[in-house]
């Protein structure tokens, strides 16, 4: 896989900067008041190659490592998480099992497609009674014949709506000593028995289309069997989610950075009997707090991305860095609304939208609580195998 270097990709970073605050910006409230992102804004983002900028070169992406992932992610964090939304799953969950996973003939036939946006990957792992920990998963796949068949419940997957592919996680067997008996198929959404519900409404990221997905009966042949091996499953979505994570808190530290750069310019300009709100202290101090958050932020995001890519840590590095960046930024944007008052919690104001936006990145790609775990027992185990 050849490397992006360093020249090249300042000049995609600087592109993308460029696109995100004088294309997206203007138009973030279009994308708030018509639940989707404009078709000329979606044209734009697939000239640029921002539909397979993590899928490798040799399938037509742009073929940037995690460490240049979460510079452009800390970009698109800036704007409307909708727009970043849009070609997520191609880069990051979905993308990345087929990548990692994928057999030689599945990587042939999808991954082109998915760099160029044509296809739109989804990743259907979350069901109603199980979300973060994979491990409770009830979809089944059953062989029959050559075939498999496919029933289940999926919720609240991205992109199904739009979606052209499903990366859909189910289960051949109870889990036992040879591992967790779940597998990964590749669903093509026109598939018989595959069923898309209506377009979630939620509380912010609008734009950022999920749904819930019903397969019934889906029949599959074997060659969509990911990486030929029904043992691979619980692996692909714990690497893929792992990556993942990384790649939200930097998005978290950008939409941070942001709430950041609108409450100084409110501070800085906003008056209260005659005097710039930001020459009182306890405003100072709120501006502090969040910019704090904001540093700390992305220089932990850059460190988990840096061993990741080297292989030093892919397990706790990279919940630690969505704990912290994804709380920090909750903290951040509700400062934004504090320093802007009354007028923060008007529509149409920029922080307002952040404040909705993010907490949806404490949730998804595990919880705060599901990382606390993988921490905790990460450190625990690690100290137990040393002794």
């Amino acid at each position: 896989m050849s490397e992006v270097n360093d020249e090249d990709f300042a000049e995609i970073l600087a592109q993308t900067r460029h696109f995100v605050r004088s294309s997206v910006v203007p138009r973030e409230a279009e994308i708030l008041a018509e639940d989707r992102v404009p078709d000329d804004l979606r044209e734009q983002a697939k000239a640029m190659g921002l539909f397979g900028y993590a899928i490798p070169q040799q399938w037509g992406g742009l073929g940037l490592n995690l460490a240049q992932d979460v510079e452009l992610a800390m970009e698109l964090g800036y704007t409307s998480l909708a727009v970043r939304s849009m070609f997520g799953t191609n880069n990051g969950i979905a993308g990345q099992v087929l990548v990692g996973f994928g057999t030689q003939e599945q990587k042939s036939r999808w991954l082109a497609p998915i760099a160029t946006g044509d296809v739109v990957a989804s990743f259907a792992l979350t069901e109603p009674g199980a979300g973060s920990n994979p491990a409770g998963l009830l979809t089944k796949a059953v062989r029959d014949g050559s075939d498999w068949l496919i029933t289940g419940q999926k919720r609240f997957i991205t992109n199904a709506p739009t979606a052209e592919l499903f990366i859909v996680f189910a289960r051949t067997r109870p889990a036992d000593e040879q591992g967790a008996g779940i597998a990964v198929f590749l669903v093509p959404a026109g598939a018989d028995g595959v069923e898309v519900g209506v377009k979630d409404a939620k509380m912010g990221q609008e734009g950022a289309w999920t749904a819930d997905v019903s397969f019934t009966g889906v029949r599959v042949s074997d060659a969509a069997l990911v990486g030929g091996s029904e043992d691979l499953g619980y692996r692909a979505a714990l690497t893929s989610l792992a990556r993942g994570r990384v790649h939200i808190a930097a998005l978290a530290v950008g939409a941070a950075q942001r709430a950041l750069d609108e409450s100084v310019g409110y501070a800085a300009t906003a008056t209260q009997g005659g005097t710039p709100i930001g020459n009182f202290q306890l405003v100072q101090a709120m501006l502090a707090d969040q910019q704090t958050g904001v540093l700390a932020g992305r220089a932990m995001v850059r460190d988990a991305a840096r061993k990741w890519v080297t292989d030093e840590d892919r397990r706790i590095a990279p919940s630690a860095a969505k704990l912290f960046c994804t709380e920090m930024a909750g903290k951040v944007a509700d400062l934004a609304v504090q320093v802007h008052g009354g007028t923060g919690y008007m529509r149409g104001v920029p922080v307002e939208r952040i404040y909705r936006d993010v907490r949806l990145l404490r949730l998804y790609e595990g919880t705060s609580e599901i990382q606390r775990l993988i921490i905790g027992s990460g450190l625990v185990k690690a100290a137990q195998r040393q002794s």
